[in-house]
C-alpha cells in the first residue's frame, strides 16, 4: 500500500474521532461540517473529499460502531444455518423493541433521525439502510438458503433481501409506535411480544412451523437451554 493511501486512511480515522467527539457533545443537529473540520484540524473542503455531508459522516460512525460490537461481530460470524437465521431475527426483533429501554437514549435518538430523514430528503436514511444491507444481508440471505436447502423453509419470492427489509421494516415501525411517552400502540407483555413478533416474521421468510416453534423453545428457555446461542451451530 503506498505512503498516499495510508495517508489518506489515518486522515479519515482522525476526521471520524474529531467527529464522534462532535457529535456526542452537541448531538446531530448541534453539529456542523465546520466544527467538526475545525476539530480535526483540517479544513471544510478537505472534510469533503472524504465524506461528502454531515449524514455520511454520521452514518459512517454508526457502520464503524456496529462493526466494532462484539455481539454482532459473533453473531456475523455464525455459519449460515436455519438456527443462525433464527438468531439473527430474534435479535433483530429484541433490539427494535427495547430502544426506548435505553438509559442514554442514544439509540433512540437515531431512530428519530432515522424517521426524520424518511420524511425530508431521505439521504440519511439511505446510507444507514445501505450499511445495514451490506453488514447483516449476507448473513441473512446465506442462512435462508441454507434453511430452504435442508427442508426448513418454502421459497418466498425470488429476493431473500426484501425479506428482510420486510422484516426490518416491521420491527422498525414497531419501535416508532412505542416512542412517545405514551406509547401510539399497546402490544401487551415483552416477552409474549417478542416471541409472537418472532414467529410473525418467521413465518413470513417461509419458515416451516416445526422448525419455528423448536428454535424458538431454545430461545425463550430461561437458563442453561439458553446457552444453546453459544455452541457450535450445525443445522
Amino acid at each position: 500500500m503506498s505512503s498516499l493511501r495510508m495517508t489518506r486512511d489515518l486522515r479519515r480515522e482522525l476526521i471520524l474521532g474529531a467527529a464522534k467527539r462532535c457529535f456526542a457533545r452537541n448531538g446531530f443537529a448541534g453539529t456542523t461540517t465546520k466544527s467538526v473540520a475545525t476539530a480535526a484540524s483540517i479544513s471544510e473542503g478537505l472534510l469533503f473529499k472524504h465524506f461528502p455531508s454531515k449524514s455520511a459522516l454520521y452514518a459512517e460512525i454508526l457502520a464503524d460502531e456496529c462493526e466494532a460490537d462484539p455481539a454482532l461481530a459473533h453473531l456475523l460470524d455464525l455459519p449460515a444455518s436455519t438456527e443462525s437465521l433464527v438468531v439473527l431475527v430474534r435479535n433483530l426483533v429484541a433490539h427494535f423493541l427495547h430502544v426506548s429501554d435505553q438509559p442514554d437514549q442514544e439509540e433512540e435518538q437515531r431512530l428519530r433521525l432515522l424517521i426524520t430523514s424518511q420524511l425530508d430528503d431521505g439521504e440519511f436514511a439511505r446510507l444507514v439502510f445501505d450499511k445495514i444491507a451490506g453488514l447483516i444481508g449476507p448473513q441473512f440471505a446465506a442462512s435462508l438458503d441454507r434453511a430452504v436447502a435442508v427442508g426448513d423453509a418454502t421459497r418466498v419470492g425470488r429476493d431473500p433481501m426484501n425479506l428482510f427489509w420486510l422484516a426490518h421494516q416491521t420491527v422498525l415501525m414497531m419501535a416508532l409506535a412505542n416512542l412517545p411517552a405514551v406509547a401510539c400502540l399497546s402490544y401487551g407483555e415483552a416477552p409474549d411480544l417478542e416471541r409472537q413478533t418472532c414467529e410473525f416474521i418467521l413465518r413470513g421468510i417461509g419458515l416451516n412451523e416445526a422448525v419455528i416453534a423448536e428454535h424458538l423453545d431454545r430461545e425463550f428457555s430461561p437458563g442453561p437451554a439458553r446457552a444453546e446461542n453459544d455452541r457450535e451451530y450445525t443445522r
